[in-house]
């Protein structure tokens, strides 16, 4: 599996859209740094751009990479290799190489800022954690709509359509219900469909480090409750770890009976 980590990895270190999307973030940072002397304010406009594009470039580079390295993959099943060992070391590879131009195109400016000397080391941390388990969590679901459709048009049109979803729909819903049934005490229904949805766990962590989570009213209040101390904190760090570890366990699974 390290061998084929080690494959598809600089496989994609070599693609230009890689380094594109290591220089979007690299720009994006030092753009924003130079507009606001505060570094708590990039940070915040930072990661309210990374919960909507970090998971399109996880989806569009997982479904993209398990279609174009089809044949690949069909001549290392010929060979005396474990088949989960082939897709998790794909995956592995896809992943890693996203988060690194993450973590490293938005490393470089901010410590060329000083960072590490401000009072926004915390938020800065808390951004590269969650844009690492976003890009970890929506690679690994593109990989398994990928495995379930050999359809390549129907693979990109579902993977595009759960990041919409994921990303606008799913939000908007639940604001709906929020409203329609505000008289009813739905503080724990509220909790439980925020870990529902990854990006909606990520923009409620968001919305407190905005601290306007009053706007949402008593909603609101219930996520600053929860999500504003250190269990709550831990607690959503811990959903998207689960984000990431089901969708994994389930390549693993579906690649060892999935007829080639």
């Amino acid at each position: 599996m390290l061998k084929i980590l080690k494959y598809s990895f600089f496989d994609l270190i070599r693609s230009r859209w890689s380094y594109v999307y290591l220089l979007f973030y690299l720009l994006l940072g030092f753009v924003l740094l130079f507009l606001n002397e505060d570094l708590s304010k990039a940070v915040i406009t930072l990661m309210n751009v990374i919960i909507i594009l970090v998971p399109l470039i996880g989806t569009i580079f997982g479904v993209m990479y398990y279609y174009d390295s089809k044949e690949f993959t069909e001549l290392l099943l010929a060979q005396p290799v474990k088949r989960s060992s082939i897709f998790i070391g794909q995956y592995l590879g896809v992943s890693l190489s996203l988060v690194m131009s993450l973590v490293i195109g938005l490393g470089l400016p901010f410590v060329f800022y000083g960072l590490f000397q401000s009072s926004a080391i915390f938020d800065f941390t808390l951004l590269l954690v969650t844009g690492a388990l976003l890009t970890l969590a929506f690679t690994a679901i593109a990989f398994n709509i990928a495995l379930y459709n050999e359809n390549k048009i129907k693979g990109f049109s579902y993977a595009i359509l759960m990041w919409l979803f994921m990303a606008v729909i799913y939000d908007g819903l639940f604001l709906m219900f929020l409203v329609i049934f505000d008289t009813y005490p739905l503080d724990k229904f509220s909790l439980i469909a925020t870990m529902l949805n990854p990006i909606d766990l990520s923009r409620i962590l968001i919305l407190l480090k905005l601290d306007i989570a009053a706007l949402l009213g008593y909603t609101g209040a219930i996520f600053k409750e929860f999500f504003g101390t250190n269990t709550g904190l831990f607690s959503a760090l811990g959903a998207l770890m689960i984000w990431v570890v089901l969708p994994v366990f389930n390549i693993y699974r579906k690649s060892k009976k999935k007829d080639f």
